[in-house]
């Protein structure tokens, strides 16, 4: 397979019987999935986004709208976006999987599984004002009230430097986002959420089931906005056990919402 800018691949498993496919959240980047494979079966492969703009793509301009973001990734992940195969975001990147869903169905393999992860339902509006135009200070103070990047570093000038112009682009995408109306997705939605999270509430996460004509389930886990690290465990549990009843039961008989 001919190598992507668009993907990292930490163990290649030629044997896989599927391909997971994961996005990061806002400020992350593809390192944010290498110790995944560790804990997942070996018959699942773990592709992990890079998006521009961060890590070895640092040099590239970050993209600032989905609809510019959305065509481009899909090239990206051409050769990867072969059956079966599932898609996993948190935050940020559970709305550009999303959208990915959307445009695949036009023309191209659907997955068999999408999973969100601390992300509000589309169509919902956010809660907050927008982050992305801020002033410094205000700005920093918000990113830390989250939790995703240590006290530590947001203190250190040189880091903030770095990472500020990369952040409110990915703040930007998201919060210009648009949720078009069109008819609901038809692959199976599992929607993840922590139940310490301040920004998405558990009932933006149950809300995803408006999105789906397939099988929706919703699981609330410990932890804040980054619950996908601190209750990373229980979150692959059940990622694995919903992969394991789609691939026993397609038609996807049992349904929570």
């Amino acid at each position: 397979m001919t190598r992507s800018p668009w993907t990292q691949v930490s163990r290649p498993r030629a044997a896989a019987r599927l391909r997971l496919i994961c996005l990061p959240a806002a400020g992350g980047g593809a390192s944010r999935y290498r110790d995944w494979p560790a804990l997942l079966p070996d018959d699942v492969e773990v592709v992990s986004v890079q998006l521009p703009g961060r890590e070895n793509r640092f040099n590239e301009p970050s993209i600032e709208s989905m609809e510019q973001l959305v065509g481009p990734l899909l090239d990206g992940l051409a050769g990867y976006l072969v059956p079966p195969f599932a898609l996993f975001g948190h935050s940020m990147g559970g709305l550009i999987a999303f959208e990915m869903v959307r445009r695949l169905r036009r023309s191209g393999p659907q997955p068999v599984h999408l999973f969100a992860s601390g992300c509000r339902a589309p169509h919902l509006p956010s809660r907050s004002p927008d982050w992305h135009t801020l002033p410094d200070r205000e700005f920093i103070a918000a990113v830390e009230e989250l939790g995703g990047i240590p006290s530590e570093l947001l203190g250190d000038r040189q880091f903030l430097d770095t990472m500020l112009p990369m952040l409110r682009s990915d703040c930007t995408l998201i919060e210009t986002y648009v949720c078009r109306p069109q008819v609901p997705l038809s692959c199976p939605v599992t929607a993840f959420g922590g139940l310490q999270d301040r920004e998405v509430f558990p009932e933006d996460v149950r809300a995803w089931s408006s999105h789906t004509t397939g099988p929706f389930r919703a699981h609330l886990l410990p932890g804040d906005h980054f619950f996908v690290n601190s209750a990373r465990s229980d979150l692959l549990r059940l990622l694995v056990s919903e992969l394991d009843a789609a691939s026993a039961d397609p038609g996807g008989a049992s349904v929570v919402r």
